[in-house]
């Protein structure tokens, strides 16, 4: 006889494994943006930047940002980070942390 599954059971189990995934990748996050220095910034700013890059349309500006963040996580550490300030996108808002650092 075939044992009956208990689909409320799976549902929870799967909802409770998708606030696990949704949490831990809200951490990484914040540690990424403390990593890279980006929480000397003011919010406005940083949140003006991100949406910038979600906007952003230009191929050759995307791969430049991800060979940048590919050094940052190959080991070249914060100094790949604080480069991004001598990019026109970012407004040279970075400045005032690279003196911190």
């Amino acid at each position: 006889m075939r044992k009956t599954r208990d689909y409320d059971a799976e549902l929870k189990a799967l909802g409770d494994k998708a606030r696990a995934l949704k949490a831990k990748k809200v951490q990484q996050l914040g540690e990424l943006v403390t990593s890279t220095g980006a929480d000397a910034l003011d919010l406005d700013v940083l949140a003006g930047v991100l949406l910038a890059a979600v906007e952003s349309t230009s191929a050759d500006e995307k791969e430049a940002w991800r060979a940048e963040g590919s050094a940052f996580f190959q080991g070249r550490g914060r100094k790949a980070g604080q480069r991004s300030g001598d990019n026109a996108e970012s407004g040279n808002k970075t400045g005032a942390g690279e003196t911190q650092g």
